[in-house]
């Protein structure tokens, strides 16, 4: 593998913006200058980042990539080169595939199928049911990054709502239980009144109403209930409401037994937007107001919501038709979660040192990763380099959102037309570069993710 100087970056960390040039050796990092200096030793390889901004790359805690069993939709392999696309070099995928991943054998399955087909990092849930305690307690916590539990909104077996199911399986997991969090009771409850309301088939601006501010609320609330009850650590998935963030707490990530995630989402559009764009942005828990948009992305700035992940979850365009009852409920995110969260960032709702605190630094903190998540002497060379759109930029084109250029496999973004200021330029996995002006190295295959774990 040859050497790689980054040179004249604007290298960005949770504590600022900084100039500076990364020299890759192998898969690490190995040296960091500043202002104008440069790294000890020879690069084979020399790219001039300047004007650029360089991060570590993005760990994303939550995708569906829909493998096995639903790979109409998606793979692991289309959907790693979104990722690697959109500058995300670590992803988390989640269990509700076919079949689902609830036991210790189909979680060694999946990792084999990544080991074959991955471009990025990968690890897996292990998904929560009433009856798998013994497959939970099995868990090795060194490559697991942890179990999903869903507390609403499930298919098969893995909706589990009854309270001590919740707690047993809280008390069991010897590592995070990642939760989906929106009260059945509440939403079916919603529902009969909508359809009586609309017809058998409401539209879907009632989305968020039947999926409601209260229905997450209550899930969320006995969820920490529970957990600190079981004195386990607890990881609220998707918090879509101004009033969730009542129950979450200030501090270190490293500190805290109940943590938090944001998705892009929920921090870009609002109910607003369901009048233009419909069922392409339906997804649960649903996009809601405004002032719950405001509030998630104020949190973010505050460090109230400890990280930002995509729930990235592609299906087909047909299904997708429909309203709140037969459309599909899910977006493709990927590859346009840090070329929206930079968008935000421009427009004031936060900062790019908060983007890199709750999409690098804090996601490799919380879920113990080695040597990840930061631009350090020694850390795997994962990193980002983004090019911001110049005023007299002549390629004008290709920084719109076109659902037929997009590298899913489901072809369309819920971001269709949209002119993003920020792009991805180049992407390094494990210090190979998979992805460079458009172009992605499909011979490359990421690594399983290690967590430094007691």
């Amino acid at each position: 593998m040859s050497s790689t100087l980054i040179q004249n970056a604007t290298i960005a960390s949770a504590e600022g913006l900084r100039q500076g040039s990364v020299l890759i050796s192998e898969d690490r990092i190995s040296d960091i200058s500043y202002d104008g200096q440069e790294p000890s030793g020879n690069a084979d390889v020399v790219i001039d980042a300047t004007g650029y901004l360089l991060f570590p790359g993005i760990i994303d805690d939550h995708v569906h990539f829909r493998e096995p069993g639903l790979t109409r939709k998606a793979t692991i392999a289309s959907e790693s080169r979104a990722a690697v696309a959109g500058g995300v070099t670590t992803v988390f995928d989640m269990p509700n595939c076919i079949p689902q991943t609830t036991s210790l054998q189909a979680l060694r399955n999946k990792c084999d199928m990544a080991a074959m087909d991955s471009l990025a990092n990968y690890s897996f849930y292990l998904g929560a049911t009433h009856d798998n305690i013994s497959q939970i307690e099995g868990i090795n916590p060194a490559t697991t990054c942890g179990v999903k539990l869903f507390m609403g909104s499930s298919t098969g077996n893995m909706l589990v709502d009854d309270r001590a199911d919740v707690l047993n399986i809280l008390k069991a997991s010897p590592v995070i239980v990642a939760v989906h969090c929106e009260d059945s009771g509440i939403i079916s409850r919603n529902m009969q009144h909508y359809t009586e309301l609309c017809g058998s088939e409401p539209p879907v601006c009632y989305h968020p109403l039947i999926r409601s501010a209260e229905a997450c609320y209550a899930s969320s609330a006995l969820a920490i209930e529970l957990a600190d009850k079981a004195s386990a650590h607890l990881h609220l998935l998707h918090i879509s409401t101004a009033r969730e963030l009542s129950l979450l707490k200030q501090g270190d990530v490293c500190n805290k037994s109940i943590t938090a995630e944001a998705c892009p989402a929920h921090l870009f559009f609002t109910d607003a937007d369901y009048g233009t764009l419909g069922t392409r942005i339906k997804c649960n828990p649903a996009v809601k107001t405004r002032d719950d948009r405001d509030a998630l992305r104020s949190a973010v700035a505050s460090g109230l919501i400890d990280v930002v992940g995509t729930d990235h979850a592609p299906h087909l365009l047909e299904e997708k038709t429909g309203g709140c009852k037969s459309a599909a409920s899910g977006m493709p995110v990927l590859p346009y979660s840090l070329s929206a969260m930079l968008e935000m960032a421009d427009d004031g709702a936060f900062s790019i040192c908060d983007i890199v605190r709750t999409m690098c630094n804090n996601p490799a903190r919380l879920f113990n990763m080695k040597e990840r998540g930061f631009i350090r002497p020694g850390y795997k060379a994962d990193l980002t380099l983004v090019r911001k759109r110049s005023e007299d930029d002549d390629n004008d084109g290709l920084w719109t959102v076109r659902d037929n250029r997009v590298p899913n496999k489901c072809r369309w973004s819920p971001f269709n037309g949209y002119k993003f200021k920020y792009r991805v330029a180049y992407t390094w996995v494990n210090g190979n570069m998979v992805y460079r002006q458009g172009v992605i190295n499909d011979k490359y295959r990421g690594e399983q993710v290690f967590f430094d774990r007691l």
